[in-house]
Parts: C-alpha cells; structure tokens; sequence
C-alpha cells in the first residue's frame, strides 16, 4: 500500500499542481476529493501550460487513473469545457472516473452566490462566484442534487423542477432579481447528463481496491489549509476540507489508509481575497515578490497578495493535516534579495504566540517576529541536487525544517518538471 495526500499549507496557490504532476508519473491512481473549479493548477510541460480545474493532474499521464470523487460539487459545463481543451491538446480524457455521488453545481448556485456577495458589499468574502458555496448548503441542507440522479432522466426533472422553483423563489423575493429560465437550464443539463453519463462510476469502490491492490493512489489537495471551513481563516474560506482528513470523506477511503502527507510550501506566502495576513508586505519588496512569482491566480486571474515565509501558519498546517514532509516550492523567486525574512512567531499586545489563532480580531492586531538572513544572488533553476544550491539557500531550508518539525523531501527551482530536486522518495 502506498497513499500520500498533497495539501497546502498556506491559502492555496502553493505549487501543488507541479509536484501533482510531478508524481503522477509514479501513481496509477490521482483523486481529487473536495472543492469545485474555484480551484485550479497550473502545470508545465515543455514549452506547454495548462490550466486545471476539475480534472486530475494525472490526465497528463495516459496509464493513469483520474477520479473526481464524491466530496466535489461537479460543475457539468465546466467539466465539459476542460475536456474540450484537453482534446485539443492531444490529451486523452479515457481515464476519467466521476463519483455517482458528487453534487452537481447549477446556474441557480452560480446567480445566488454573485447575489449574495453583492449584497456583502464591503464585507465581501471573495467568492469567484461559480456556485460552489451554495452547492455545499444544497448538500448539507439535504436538497442537493447528485451525479446520479443528474444522470437519471426521470429522477432529475422531478427533483429539478422543485428546486428551480424553491431557487428561483429566493433570487426573486429576497434579492429582487430577475428569475432564471428553468426550462433551458433543464434541457442543457439533461445534454450534459448524456455527454458525462460515461465517465460516472462508484469511485469509492475504485479508490479502495486500488489501495487493496497496493497500487500508488495519489489524492491531490486544492486550496490550502488556512482556507479549510473548519481550520481556515473564517469566513474567509472556502465552503469544504482542503485539510488531510477531508479525503477520507471527499476520497471514501479510512483514514488509516493514508501513509505519508505531503504539505505543500511556498518559499513565501501569498493569498488571494480579503482576511488578516500578518506578514504581507505593501511595499516594493512584496511587488517584487509578485512579479517574480507571477502571482496572479489560475483561475480568476486575480493579483495575490504577498509577504514573507510565516512558519506559524506552516507549523499549524503541519498539526491539523498530520505532515510527515514538505515540498518548498518556488524557491528561485528568492534569488536576488540581499535579505530574506521568516516569522517565526506573533507579538500580540504584550505577549508573543507560537499557535496560530482562531480570532480575526486577534489576527488582525498580530505583528510578525521575524528571523533575518542573508540572501544569495546565484541563479538556482538549473541546479540538479541540494549540494549544488548556494550555502544561504540551504541555510534557509535547514532553518525552514527546524521551525516546521518535518522534513522538506522536495525543492522546487522553477516551473519545469526537470526544475525539481528530490530529496527522499516520497512513494
């Protein structure tokens, strides 16, 4: 048996579709387990980069199974439309699995959530507004609707029709907008259902028996830790577990089936949408950093903001997911500062904390305890072994480990496959 979990253990946006890519080469199997097409990955390959959002990294690999489990809320047009892609590309989409118990995301999710984050105003949450939220409270308010009865002809139009009227009630009354026309809603889904019905299957039973025949499962994380409903920076997170034990439920698999979790590291921190940040830099320094790093998102193409490496969140990452290693991403962006900062802690009022808190107002009034050290300014992307990085830059790591409690198994030096040093196996 051999299962590892990616996460992120920031707010997302860490580099996990790379080192996903990166092992998907070894797995025979690649599940993602939570979130929607709110979230994406980017991965290169040679002179090509594409743009995931549903569909696992593992796509790029044509012996390799792609499972779309049943802790995702399923966005059929989008599915569809990351498919077309793919085939224009030359990539096969024959090994795609979709679990029979996904939720399934309608327009009506998509208007509601626009509406709602309207209605916020200056409290805005930063939503990409593709319905991923109010697919989630259809879920667990137990009036959702799945993959299988999506693929139903008779069960979905009953089920449908009530819950068009029940939605469409809502963007009438409450945010007094135009209704949406649920019969061409209806017809559009009931072509997509014809057009998925082949990719769906009980995913749950595939993931097991994979595990049970010791094949390489690989369960692919979105998002990041600090954005989990439960552990993130409420409410300005996203609507499932992007944590560990999200897979368990989102995958259907026991959590003692889960062997090594990997968390995935940015070399500094970044995060998209609004929510205290203690170390993020409004300065040249931090547009430095987003301009080396390109940040700006997969998928809403929004400008990231950016700060120096906060251990206290990777360490609180490394508690709640239960990491055994790190992969430090986009080290190369580094290169060039004379100095480097990491926090090591919070002084809030007169105390200093080492735990990351719950309280927005706590957080909000947090200023970083920092270690300084020096920088290099080698050009690291064409490093082959740690042993080749500059002293400094190992310096750096080593300290990372420290601080962190877990190894870091991987070091990424750019955004090419063969831009990665392997320190220890992670299969």
């Amino acid at each position: 048996m051999s299962t590892v979990v990616i996460v992120g253990s920031q707010w997302g946006d860490e580099g996990k579709g790379k080192v996903i890519d990166y092992l998907s080469k070894e797995a025979d199997v690649v599940v993602r387990g939570q979130g929607g097409n709110n979230a994406g990955h980017t991965v290169v390959v040679g002179d090509e980069k594409y743009a995931l959002h549903l569909i696992p990294s593992g796509i790029l690999y044509a012996d390799t199974m792609n499972i779309i489990g049943n802790g995702i809320v399923f966005d059929p047009e989008g599915f569809l439309n990351e498919i077309d892609g793919l085939i224009k590309k030359g990539i096969s989409v024959d090994n795609i699995k979709i679990s029979d118990r996904a939720h399934v995301i309608f327009p009506y999710h998509k208007e509601i959530d626009r509406l709602k984050e309207e209605e916020r105003g200056k409290d805005k949450i930063g939503t990409t507004k593709k319905g991923i939220g109010p697919c989630y409270m259809d879920k667990v308010e137990r009036s959702g609707i799945r993959i299988c009865d999506l693929i139903d002809e008779d069960v979905f139009e009953e089920i449908f029709t009530k819950q068009m009227k029940r939605k469409n009630t809502i963007i009438e009354k409450i945010y007094n907008a135009k209704p949406l026309d649920g019969d061409a809603i209806l017809n559009d889904y009931k072509n997509y259902a014809k057009k998925i019905k082949r990719y769906v299957d009980d995913t749950g039973v595939l993931v097991n028996s994979a595990v049970r025949e010791n094949k390489k499962v690989l369960l692919e994380g979105a998002q990041g830790t600090l954005l989990d409903i439960d552990f993130g920076t409420y409410p300005y997170v996203t609507s499932s577990h992007p944590v560990s034990g999200g897979f368990s439920i989102g995958a259907g698999i026991g959590p003692n089936k889960i062997e090594e979790v990997l968390g995935i590291c940015k070399a500094y921190t970044t995060r998209v949408g609004k929510g205290p940040f203690v170390t993020e830099l409004n300065d040249e320094i931090g547009d430095r950093i987003r301009e080396q790093g390109h940040e700006f998102g997969t998928t809403t193409g929004r400008a990231r903001r950016c700060g120096w490496l906060d251990t206290v969140v990777v360490k609180y990452a490394a508690r709640v997911n239960g990491m055994t290693s790190f992969a430090l991403m986009l080290l190369d962006v580094l290169s060039g500062f004379d100095k480097i900062k990491i926090c090591t802690s919070y002084k809030y009022e007169d105390k200093i904390i080492h735990d990351y808190p719950a309280s927005l107002k706590v957080l909000e009034k947090c200023q970083p305890v920092y270690e300084e050290f020096d920088g290099w300014n080698e050009d690291i992307t064409s490093c082959t072994s740690y042993e080749e990085l500059p002293e400094n830059a190992k310096k750096y790591i080593e300290r990372l480990e420290e601080l962190v409690g877990v190894p870091a198994k991987i070091i990424s030096i750019g955004p090419k496959r063969s831009q990665t040093i392997i320190r220890s196996s992670i299969f």
